[in-house]
């Protein structure tokens, strides 16, 4: 139940609308950002030749059970990834299954992790093969340094592993793996107990106890390699590369570096107001990816990181099952994102990253145009001045609706290009945001 239902304060917005009547809007061009690019690749070529090099290399006998790991990101293509690994599979005589690989998400329990799944494109009809989903880790020891390592029952129990994942840039921490392959091992495939263990050492020690679980499990499980994905800032499939056990770490810290090379960015340093009109587990770990919008809580920006006094978050995916995370990042939300929100599951994501901060309540609006008001009304510049950004998620950063200060930047750092000129937003007579264009 939403901590707002029935609260007069949200259902009479007359006070807010007297506060608020002041505030001027600052008229908003659509522009289309440049962004990191890369040839087009075929996955009907790259995906069955790069799983076959794998099972060339491991030698497996007819008819070993082959469990597939799928996460609960949104990768681009995944269910079609998905299918072709498998299909492969199945032609070179083996038995594939997906094991649903994604830590505590989806509340941690079978129910939650299929409803992700499912969200994805995820379902055994699409994939082409059974979806193994289960809460139950099994223990398969302890590491060197004393980590407990967990792992998937039914992956565990499989005659081998192939670990598909993309290989991008962390949420939460900077290093030279970020959130790829060692982490679906360390994290996806170790279940609720796993994702406990390696957050228990917060942002500046995740990464050393991921890479010395994933070692663990290397030499524990029955890994045949691992489908490694980039993608490039537009968010399509850039790279499908096949890594045997042996050549993982180290490849996986070159790919590290193609990825965060490839990596969408606003390419502005300093706004008043960033307005996300959708944030989503689907779309990030954290709701919101901290690479785009810079609010990193609690660690010190990089250089070049957007620079936002104001961060409004307007409503919650769908795909995100009521899945919160990241909401603290923003400065104001909405009463409809709000609502969305699933406190047990955000919170249980919570309480197993321990980054708590992500998950606090920020300022609720009765409405988009309200919250929109709130963040311009007090981030200290006021009316045509003002440099505000629009986008549609962290994700899809292609077209963004800016202000004229913040175009004029853009255009003359060449960054990007004017496609409509610069308007007042549109309003429902409910308060919403409505689309700058079509297919927004």
């Amino acid at each position: 139940m939403s901590l707002l239902t029935g609260d007069a304060a949200f259902n009479d917005t007359g006070d807010f609308e007297d506060v608020l009547a002041g505030v001027k809007f600052p008229d908003l061009a659509v522009a289309r950002l440049h962004l990191p690019h890369a040839p087009a690749l075929d996955l009907h070529r790259a995906v069955p030749a790069a799983v076959r090099y794998l099972v060339e290399n491991a030698r497996l006998p007819a008819g070993t059970r082959v469990a597939v790991t799928a996460g609960s990101r949104g990768i681009t293509n995944i269910s079609i990834i998905l299918r072709l690994a498998v299909g492969t599979l199945r032609e070179a005589g083996l038995e594939p299954f997906v094991v649903a690989a994604m830590g505590s998400h989806g509340g941690g329990t079978p129910e939650g992790q299929t409803a992700v799944l499912g969200g994805l494109g995820i379902t055994p009809a699409a994939v082409g093969a059974p979806v193994h989903v289960t809460s139950e880790a099994v223990p398969l020891g302890v590491t060197p340094a004393g980590l407990p390592v967990f792992c998937d029952r039914a992956a565990a129990e499989a005659g081998a592993v192939l670990v598909i994942n993309r290989v991008k840039p962390h949420t939460a921490f900077r290093g030279t793996i970020g959130s790829g392959l060692c982490k679906m091992l360390a994290v996806g495939l170790g279940k609720k107990e796993g994702a406990a263990v390696v957050h228990s050492f917060g942002p500046a020690g995740m990464e050393n106890a991921i890479a010395e679980i994933a070692r663990f499990m290397l030499a524990g499980l029955p890994v045949i390699g691992v489908l490694a994905i980039v993608e490039d800032g537009y968010g399509r499939t850039a790279r499908i590369e096949a890594l045997p056990p042996g050549d993982w770490p180290a490849a996986e810290a070159a790919l590290y570096q193609e990825a965060v090379a490839l990596l969408p960015h606003l390419p502005f340093h300093d706004v008043d107001v960033l307005i996300v009109d959708t944030i989503g587990k689907n779309i990030s770990g954290t709701g919101m990816d901290t690479n785009v919008t810079g609010r990193w809580s609690g660690q010190e920006p990089r250089p070049g990181d957007l620079q936002a006094r104001r961060v409004v978050a307007l409503r919650l995916h769908p795909a995100s099952h009521g899945n919160a995370n990241g909401v603290g990042l923003a400065d104001i939300v909405t009463k409809a994102l709000a609502e969305a929100m699933d406190f047990r599951a955000t919170y249980l994501n919570a309480l197993t990253t321990t980054l708590i901060e992500r998950v606090k309540l920020p300022m609720v609006m009765p409405t988009e145009k309200l919250a929109i008001a709130a963040a311009l009304k007090t981030c200290g510049s006021h009316g045509d001045d003002l440099r505000v950004v629009r986008i549609k998620n962290t994700r899809e950063i292609e077209l963004v609706a800016v202000s004229k200060p913040v175009l004029a930047v853009l255009l003359a750092e060449k960054a990007g290009e004017e496609l409509l000129p610069a308007t007042p937003p549109v309003f429902t007579d409910q308060g919403e945001l409505v689309d700058p264009i079509e297919g927004w």
